[in-house]
């Protein structure tokens, strides 16, 4: 099966990971009587996936090198607080122009983080593990210490759009609109591959087995579109209005195709999969590969600055018990989309996946009315599983 899936293009691993999480919403569908996939708690699943998926985006890029942040939910904690305390505190209510000098502080705070972190680790040579086991600490307490521990709301009006809801959606018409210019998008790049690799000679899967993909793909697309537009809202009029697309789900859309550009055009990603698969000789070979860790650990706190953003947009608000289990969940989805924990592989697709996956099982469950304390236990054997399939996967393929 896996020789004849790789002979017309598709990826084995991310494949079944699709095929799981298909199977995973047929279960959770039938176990909740037909709720979890209903067009409101679809709505509310892209938008709950954006948190993880964007930081999860992140981690893909450290576990590749053969680092990890265990830090990036105490860190949303504190760039959110952040965040919120500038916007009510600092700048006048009124300003059109204070929700974005809030967002930039906050990006700014993450990527000094950030830099802090990769520092240490870089070029102290203090093991990931150590430096961001503290930060998960001295984070956390940052953010209560912000506003000593206070709630802090509401926030502006034009802020809020970015939290999703009907105010925070771009409506049918430009959802739909959308949709198509990318399902054009996507036969427009199966062609240009296509005829790439008819001129350099190199080998191509049958035109078949692309014309199926493209089907799949653009039949995804127009899937959610439809789910999203299905979702209605009230207007101020109380008339009935498709939500359409949320703006955290456009958000996280842009995370991934710059994330995944990075990865796959650019000369840093080039130096991250080097490190990762072989670190001394990454370093022999003359990539500077501490500034590459340092770079990775900035980006990684710019990222959860981002769903910190979305966070208390979504809230209204910002506390400090924000993203509490939140590294749980984005290591996880990491690692259940296929990036190994050894080092060297891994996609920012099959992060989407994973991201998707996680935030499935956390959803029904909750529809299911499961209590907290079992979702974790879930969710850690889940986390189990994930590893130990990495790690049989890893040992099947090198035979």
């Amino acid at each position: 099966m896996q020789i004849l899936l790789r002979k017309t293009g598709f990826d084995p691993r991310f494949s079944s990971m699709v095929l799981v999480l298909l199977m995973v919403w047929a279960a959770l569908a039938a176990l909740t009587e037909g709720t979890f996939l209903t067009p409101r708690n679809l709505y509310n699943l892209s938008i709950q996936t954006c948190v993880t998926g964007i930081m999860a985006c992140g981690m893909v890029f450290l576990i590749v090198a053969r680092q990890i942040d265990l830090s990036v939910g105490s860190l949303l904690a504190f760039t959110g607080m952040l965040i919120a305390y500038s916007q009510v505190q600092w700048f006048p209510p009124e300003a059109n122009w204070g929700w974005l000098l809030s967002i930039a502080l906050g990006v700014a705070a993450g990527v000094a983080v950030g830099a802090f972190q990769g520092w240490w680790v870089a070029y102290r040579q203090v093991p990931a593990f150590v430096v961001t086991l503290a930060g998960y600490l001295m984070y956390r307490g940052a953010a209560f210490l912000v506003a000593d521990g206070q709630t802090i709301a509401p926030l502006h009006t034009n802020y809020q759009v970015l939290g999703g809801g009907l105010s925070g959606s771009i409506g049918v018409s430009w959802s739909s609109a959308l949709g198509v210019l990318t399902c054009i998008a996507v036969v427009w790049h199966r062609w240009h591959v296509r005829r790439t690799s008819a001129l350099y000679g190199a080998e191509q899967p049958p035109l078949w087995a692309d014309v199926l993909r493209v089907v799949l793909q653009c039949g995804a697309i127009g899937a959610f579109v439809a789910v999203m537009n299905s979702d209605v809202g009230f207007d101020a009029q109380q008339n009935r209005v498709g939500k359409g697309i949320a703006v955290p789900v456009l958000i996280f859309i842009t995370v991934v195709f710059v994330m995944s550009f990075i990865a796959e055009r650019t000369r840093f990603g080039r130096y991250l999969f080097a490190l990762g698969g072989n670190p001394e000789a990454a370093l022999l070979s003359g990539i500077p590969t501490f500034r590459v860790m340092l770079y990775l650990f900035m980006l990684m706190g710019a990222l959860a600055a981002l769903a910190a953003m979305i966070t208390t947009a979504r809230l209204n608000s910002g506390a400090n018990s924000m993203g509490q289990m939140a590294e749980l969940y984005v290591i996880a989805a990491a690692v259940i989309g296929g990036t190994s924990l050894a080092g060297g592989v891994g996609s920012i697709a099959g992060c989407v996946v994973g991201a998707l996956l996680i935030q499935s099982l956390d959803n029904g469950m909750v529809l299911m009315d499961v209590s907290s304390a079992k979702r974790q236990i879930f969710i850690g054997l889940v986390l189990i599983a994930a590893v130990w399939f990495d790690v049989v996967y890893n040992r099947r393929s090198t035979r």
